[in-house]
């Protein structure tokens, strides 16, 4: 094309509202190269052609679009627009829950509702974590309960450093992330109530977690403390787990039974790809891997059997002194970890 039927850079930028160094850089990224460069000069010339392209890009990128997608847009995935503005709306919709939690904060007041549950299901994953909290004088942190909320999933936390129990919830409504570790007694305190809550509203301030309880007695708030320090690194804990190499299916109830046919402090497992003996007390179960031997402290395995979702029951072994993973057959978004003691 000749140079007389192209539009120098500064003509061009001034017609789509670009800068000269945007479109630079826009043709050095192969996003908007110009139809001439002058071999002797250098200037580079556009067409009148090329107009709605530069138009179109500027548009994409003043909503924040990364130029690699950019580029794909302009090659023809026009979703990417939707997609890219739908992750935006939920990145501002996090940015001014975040904001209005800081704010609530420093006022030392709970924010706006953050998370919605069902109230009944809400309770029996507190109850059923519960059991691995504990009271230690040195580790007050352990006499608590972490609740996380991301990706749109609840998770509650507790262990006792010995015991490690997890649930995961989906909740009925919920906006941003955060993550609060909250004092066990008021939740422990607070169960009759959530029981009987058919919807429960999650709010959060400073030294408090508010509940906005939708129940038979009408709509009531209580509060519980949230506990100040640092939670233990649990995730790397779940992360880390080496690999199972004994499995047992079995029932639950004929666990407990085995159980609470015992006369001391120490439950022994004795597995076998053949049997499994509780004590001495014969269990059904399916075993595969390896033989092993194990010990645990009564007070640590009970709860943990107790607390699982359903009849079926899987526990997954790793040796005598390594932690073993507790957890529903059908239902296995509660996990419990039990440590051995011999």
């Amino acid at each position: 094309m000749p140079t007389a039927d192209l539009m120098p850079i500064g003509t061009f930028a001034q017609r789509t509202g670009l800068t000269a160094s945007a479109l630079r850089f826009y043709a050095d990224a192969e996003v908007l190269a110009p139809a001439r460069v002058d071999p002797s000069t250098g200037y580079r010339f556009y067409s009148e052609t090329q107009v709605e392209r530069a138009v179109l890009v500027r548009r994409l990128r003043e909503i924040g679009m990364p130029l690699p997608a950019v580029s794909d847009v302009l090659a023809g995935a026009v979703e990417l627009v939707e997609e890219h503005v739908r992750r935006m709306a939920d990145s501002a919709e996090s940015a001014r829950l975040q904001a209005a939690l800081i704010v609530s904060t420093l006022n030392g007041e709970a924010g706006e509702p953050v998370l919605t549950l069902s109230g009944p299901v809400f309770a029996a994953a507190v109850d059923q974590v519960l059991a691995a909290t504990a009271r230690q004088a040195e580790l007050p942190i352990l006499n608590a309960v972490r609740i996380e909320l991301a990706d749109g999933a609840v998770t509650l936390t507790a262990t006792d450093r010995y015991r490690l129990s997890t649930r995961t919830l989906t909740p009925l409504d919920s906006r941003g992330t955060f993550a609060v570790t909250v004092d066990a007694d008021d939740l422990r305190a607070g169960l009759p109530e959530l029981r009987s809550s058919h919807r429960v509203s999650v709010s959060i301030g400073e030294r408090a977690l508010t509940l906005r309880l939708d129940g038979r007695e009408g709509v009531q708030e209580s509060g519980y403390r949230i506990r100040p320090g640092d939670y233990p690194d649990h995730r790397a804990l779940l992360e880390g787990l080496p690999e199972v190499t004994t499995r047992v299916l079995t029932q639950k109830s004929a666990v407990l039974a085995a159980l609470e046919t015992g006369s001391g402090d120490r439950a022994v497992l004795r597995v076998s790809p053949e049997s499994l003996l509780i004590g001495e007390v014969p269990v059904e179960a399916v075993v595969s891997g390896t033989s092993i031997v194990v010990q645990f402290e009564l007070t640590n395995l009970y709860p943990a059997i107790s607390t699982a979702i359903g009849t079926d029951l899987v526990v997954e072994l790793r040796g005598a002194a390594l932690p073993a993973t507790i957890r529903s057959a059908d239902h296995g978004d509660l996990t419990t970890l039990a440590m051995p003691v011999a």
